[in-house]
């Protein structure tokens, strides 16, 4: 199959995945580990509130009463970029993105992108006209991306490598916590009778950059980002204390740190840290075209339609009442956390390409399925004779498309894009995935009102062919990182002899440590060799 044959000849012998796995301790009885793990949902983990609470912010203002009237009830391409405002912001800012990684670092990117952010909801909440609110999403989107690219690598690289998927994958999750919170925030303040009624909402979005800025320099810098800087001691210092807690804890990071160094030594001595060698070779060229589509997918595949337009959906299919409405609104949020906390808990069961094959089938029988429901709702209403069961039909498939979409696009986004790129080209590479979800993005939310408003049920065709597509890419295209370490997937398009090098650094540390263990033990030490080797 093409999307394995490709990838085989780089992977690494998985020597620091066996020795992690061998590790029996739970994370919660490590000290040091758990802390890390708590400090990491408040900053990393939080970053993606701030996605999810704009996404729900946006479609639950809608609905609300004195939002309409304050901004004149916008329909149609002023109704698109109020919502698109925040992608175009966000597309902005992604070429700086990599250059402030490199130079502070991905704490000090997450705080100056939080910094900015903070500007934006302020600004948002206290709009004076319509053109003001659109600059204001367009500061908050300026400052998200930053975030991301930071939090999502930091995670990856701090994370011990057992857990590393589960808490890449819970990483997208919050934005459905996001969604929540601000599905359960414009509900309550749906029937305020007057302009607070959005700008509460609007300020309120301050609060996950406000965690991000109180608790980024509570965590450790990244590991690898201090190797790339001659911190060598910084690094290894970081790794012994969150990654030493194992029985054989010394002799694990000894063997990390040594794979580490090697693979990132390879990596820059290749790397001319610009934009350009994300072309330079035919494998960083299929991660390219890979994040390429990815970015398209997450973004493309109808779930604009449900978090934007939710409101327009439902009173096509005849629920116009607000609060029942914001009540649905916030249901839909409640069932795709637990859909995506449920499918992240997943990612160290099954394989990568059965996920995502899985999940793009589903979703193009979901959409199928919805779309021929709501041509037949629509069909009953434009001839006076509404028909309920279809309106509940499409009413259901709302509902399901939540698990068929978190299957991969959520859980695994950025646990696969980590996996993917290699340290000195990983900023940047996510930098692409989001330059392109955000154009995608950009143009679905822009489009979607107008869509809907002239062609009704059959602009939900244009989704199924592009979901047709995407299961034959996936197929054909997307390699399978399961079960590796970051660096063991390093070079994972390249020739294997950069990923040998690599191994052939940590098997000489591993030797380096059973010498001494024979040296120093005896007979003790001879036996603890024998125990290691088999």
């Amino acid at each position: 199959m093409a999307g394995d044959g490709a990838g085989v000849t780089g992977k690494s012998d998985p020597i620091i995945t066996r020795l992690a796995n061998e590790d029996k301790k739970w994370f919660y009885q490590k000290p040091n580990l758990l802390y890390l793990y708590l400090m990491l949902f408040p900053t990393c983990m939080g970053i993606e509130l701030t996605s999810g609470f704009d996404s729900q912010m946006i479609n639950a203002l809608q609905i609300v009463p004195f939002w309409k009237i304050y901004f004149k009830d916008p329909q149609g391409a002023l109704k698109g970029i109020i919502a698109a405002a925040y992608s175009l912001g966000a597309i902005l800012s992604l070429p700086f993105i990599p250059m402030i990684n490199d130079r502070f670092g991905r704490r000090w990117s997450i705080f100056g992108g939080s910094v900015v952010m903070v500007i934006g909801a302020l600004v948002q909440g206290f709009s004076v006209h319509v053109g003001m609110y659109i600059v204001a999403r367009m500061i908050l989107g300026f400052g998200i991306p930053t975030c991301i690219v930071s939090g999502s690598s930091l995670i990856g690289e701090l994370a011990y490598p057992k857990e590393r998927p589960v808490m890449t994958s819970l990483f997208n999750v919050a934005y459905f916590v996001g969604q929540i919170i601000a599905a359960a925030i414009c509900f309550g303040t749906n029937n305020i009778q007057s302009d607070w009624a959005w700008r509460i909402p609007s300020l309120l979005q301050i609060c996950p950059s406000l965690l991000q800025i109180t608790f980024v320099f509570f965590l450790p810098e990244s590991p690898r980002w201090l190797i790339t800087k001659d911190r060598g001691d910084e690094a290894l210092a970081i790794l012994e204390k969150y990654h030493g807690e194992s029985d054989r804890g010394a002799e694990f990071v000894a063997a990390e740190f040594a794979q580490m160094q090697t693979t990132i030594k390879l990596e820059l001595d290749a790397a001319k840290k610009s934009w350009l060698d994300l072309f330079k070779t035919a494998g960083m060229r299929r991660r390219v075209l890979i994040t390429t589509m990815l970015g398209l997918f997450t973004q493309w595949s109808g779930n604009t339609l449900i978090s934007y337009y939710l409101g327009d959906l439902l009173k096509m299919i005849g629920f116009t009442d607000t609060t029942y409405v914001q009540k649905i609104n916030v249901s839909i949020a409640c069932w795709s956390l637990v859909c995506g906390a449920t499918v992240s808990l997943l990612v160290t069961k099954i394989r990568r390409r059965v996920m995502y094959l899985a999940c793009t089938i589903s979703l193009l029988l979901c959409y199928i399925s919805w779309t021929i429901s709501m041509e037949r709702a629509q069909t009953a209403a434009q001839a006076g004779t509404p028909n309920n069961a279809a309106n509940i039909a499409t009413l259901f498939f709302i509902y399901a498309y939540s698990p068929c979409y978190n299957m991969g696009y959520n859980a695994l986004t950025y646990t696969y894009m980590v996996e993917v790129w290699p340290y000195a080209e990983r900023s940047s590479g996510i930098a692409f995935f989001q330059l392109f979800g955000r154009l995608a993005g950009f143009f679905t939310t822009f489009v979607n009102p107008i869509g809907l408003n002239s062609v009704g049920w059959r602009y939900l065709i244009s989704y199924c062919c592009w979901l047709a597509y995407e299961v034959v890419f996936v197929y054909f295209f997307f390699p399978e990182t399961f079960g590796r370490t970051l660096e063991e997937l390093a070079f994972l398009f390249e020739d294997k002899h950069f990923a040998d090098q690599a191994n052939a650094a940590v098997e000489k540390v591993l030797n380096e440590k059973n010498a001494d263990a024979i040296s120093l033990g005896g007979e003790k030490g001879r036996s603890e060799v024998r125990e290691n080797v088999a």
